[in-house]
């Protein structure tokens, strides 16, 4: 018997399950976050070192992107078609395009990254590092680490409001 995982699509007007999408192999999911305009929802897989790419009008995977070791939660740009995913135990963000499904930069940063959040507004990354408590801030257009900011113990989780 092949292990797999699920994502439950639930809709939102009628808020009932509509679609059960089934991800091959024990992924252990830590992240996902959908871009709108396209209609592709992202899936990090915590054990495969993987993203898997949903299709959302067929709800099928569509593509499975090969990233670094043990990615963590998911940000999109929809505005760019970026997705950004902190690879936890590399110290680095895997930005991987929505038009090619393939990773096109590693970006650097702070010790045990995990969270997330962009604001497509700015083109501004914000990436949550564990054990060093900080925020890394990364340019999206260059693809780089502008300012790393203090903040208190273990930053797990981000939200941005643009």
């Amino acid at each position: 018997m092949e292990l797999t995982e699920d994502v439950t699509v639930i809709s939102g007007l009628t808020n009932t399950v509509v679609a059960t999408i089934t991800i091959p192999g024990l992924n252990l999911s830590t992240g996902i976050s959908a871009n709108p305009l396209t209609n592709r929802i992202y899936v990090s897989n915590f054990t495969s070192n993987t993203v898997s790419v949903i299709d959302g009008a067929t709800n099928t995977v569509i593509a499975t992107v090969p990233v670094g070791t043990t990615p963590g939660a998911v940000g999109v740009n929809p505005s760019t078609n970026a997705i950004y995913v902190p690879n936890r135990d590399m110290d680095n963000v895997s930005v991987i395009s929505g038009l090619t499904n393939t990773v096109i930069a590693t970006i650097p940063v702070g010790n045990n990254p995990n969270g997330v959040g962009v604001n497509p507004i700015t083109n501004r990354i914000y990436v949550t590092n564990q054990d060093d408590n900080t925020v890394s801030v990364i340019d999206g257009v260059t693809n780089t680490v502008i300012a790393t900011v203090p903040v208190g113990a273990r930053p797990f989780a981000i939200g941005v409001n643009p």
